[in-house]
């Protein structure tokens, strides 16, 4: 997933690149609005970080420009300015989401993946992996052609592995994403349900397409052997 942070203060921008990098997000970074116009032009972002307070042109003007011609590519605005008048503003030009600085890099990561989750279950209606589909309008998953009966929990844990495929997603972000707030990161909750479908989908499939990335966390994708 490649991702574009506009932001003036280079330490500040350093700091979330870094961040969603070990993410494994792709990510690029530019400080003022004339050069982003100008990546934005010949790049293809899923994301746009976007900072208003811009030198040569301002964040707005990036934005009025950008939707102008594309109005599918999310963008993210983060801003000093925190007043409601604002983020009514940046709402109406275009932008999806507005996080006030100063925020904490856990709340830009949620609200990342929020954006980029809702943008990949609108655009593929299927998604598949080997010989699993996941049909995200009915949510309804097929194991070579198979129906599957997955619980709620069960199917929410698939889904969203299946949007993030490629990179390893942690039991902390499979929380904020398909738990409520009750659970904690100590509850083995998680784990008994994740063990329960790779269990469905081993029996389904005859391999488990589930993988273990040590201190990373699940990852999607491939036949173990």
């Amino acid at each position: 997933m490649h991702l574009l942070v506009i932001e003036d203060e280079r330490a500040l921008c350093e700091t979330i690149a870094r961040s969603l990098r070990h993410l494994a997000y792709s990510v690029d970074c530019c400080y003022d609005g004339e050069k982003a116009l100008e990546l934005i032009a010949v790049e293809q972002y899923d994301l746009i970080l976007l900072d208003l307070n811009l030198p040569g042109k301002d964040g707005m003007t990036v934005l009025r420009t950008l939707r102008q011609t594309d109005r599918e590519t999310k963008v993210l605005i983060l801003s000093a300015r925190g007043e409601v008048e604002d983020k009514v503003e940046g709402l109406d030009a275009g932008a999806n989401d507005y996080l006030a600085k100063p925020f904490h890099l856990a709340e830009l990561e949620a609200r990342i993946r929020s954006l980029t989750l809702r943008q990949f279950t609108q655009r593929d209606v299927l998604l598949t992996c080997g010989g699993l589909c996941f049909d995200t309008r009915s949510r309804a998953a097929a194991a070579n052609g198979q129906p599957l009966t997955l619980t709620r929990k069960e199917t929410g844990i698939l889904e969203y592995l299946m949007v993030h495929q490629g990179r390893p997603v942690s039991q902390e972000e499979l929380m904020d994403h398909v738990w409520d707030n009750s659970v904690d990161s100590f509850s083995n909750s998680i784990r008994v349900h994740i063990s329960a479908l790779r269990k469905k989908l081993r029996a389904a499939l005859g391999y488990d397409p589930i993988r273990n990335r040590i201190g990373e966390g699940y990852l999607m994708g491939g036949e173990e052997g």
